[in-house]
């Protein structure tokens, strides 16, 4: 589990670094006939930044923060 947190935090890094495309300014090329290029780069750095987070909330959300949630629904069910 823990190669799996170093792997999402070197994902968001990487993502960080792509996203100042300072490259693209210039380009003036369309991707499917209408769509400017940097638009559609960085619709699909969002995409790609969806696919970490949900990779982030399986595989590197720290469990003692649901115990401790679990638990304090618990004891609020419990004094009711």
């Amino acid at each position: 589990m823990r190669v799996m947190k170093y792997l999402i935090w070197g994902l968001v890094l990487f993502l960080v670094v792509i996203h100042q495309d300072v490259w693209n300014w210039g380009n003036d090329r369309l991707v499917f006939g209408f769509l400017p290029f940097t638009l559609a780069y960085h619709a699909g750095i969002s995409i790609a930044a969806s696919v970490v987070w949900f990779l982030a909330a399986n595989f590197a959300w720290p469990q003692h923060l649901e115990d401790d949630a679990m638990s304090a629904t618990e004891n609020e069910e419990s004094a009711v």
